[in-house]
């Protein structure tokens, strides 16, 4: 496993008035999935952006990314157009530079990131929510081994990482372990803001 830390850039240090929603979790937790039916939910309101990671690893039908090489990911991040960028599991993931004019013009930027870059958003952002999606180990070996995306590294590996960071807390957690339907449904919640109990 190997991550790194990087800040989002700021002259001020606070990005604001929107709201950087972040969702994180293991490997095979179902973000993916929760996102994606979240996005179809907010589709038409123009406030809420769901960006494009920019990863070094191909798109596939669990993730529309912007697949690059990294030849051209370094490139980009030393051209400083990445809001942040975080390195996990042999690739390099990012968030384009342009979620902060989202979030300068009062709208909601929902994104998936590493729990390791959290710390440093929470400083470079004024309204940062945490969102944690997570299942029951069971689920989650079995989710991951359904994957079969072997490029990820090993499983074990994976459903024992531990971020230790108090800054890395959730403000929200969703075990989805039932109806995405439903769990879907407590994200578009917390990404409108009007609370995620049912």
């Amino acid at each position: 496993m190997s991550e790194t830390v990087t800040t989002a850039q700021d002259e001020a240090g606070t990005i604001g008035p929107g709201r950087l929603v972040l969702v994180v979790g293991p490997s095979g937790a179902g973000k993916d999935t929760l996102l994606r039916l979240a996005q179809a939910a907010c589709a038409d309101d123009p406030d809420i952006i769901f960006p494009r990671r920019v990863v070094t690893r191909e798109s596939s039908a669990d993730e529309d990314n912007i697949a690059v090489s990294q030849e051209e990911f370094r490139r980009v991040r030393e051209h400083g157009d990445f809001a942040v960028h975080w390195e996990a599991h042999g690739h390099f993931y990012a968030l384009p530079l342009e979620i902060n004019d989202d979030i300068r013009a009062g709208r909601a930027v929902v994104a998936n990131v590493s729990r390791t870059v959290i710390a440093a958003l929470r400083r470079a952002y004024v309204n940062v929510v945490v969102v944690a999606i997570t299942a029951p180990p069971d689920v989650l070996a079995q989710r991951l081994a359904a994957r079969a995306r072997h490029s990820d590294g090993n499983i074990a590996e994976r459903l024992s990482r531990n971020i230790g960071d108090a800054s890395a807390r959730a403000d929200v957690t969703i075990l989805n372990a039932g109806s995405a339907d439903y769990h879907g449904r407590q994200l578009v919640r917390v990404i409108r803001n009007e609370g995620w109990q049912e």
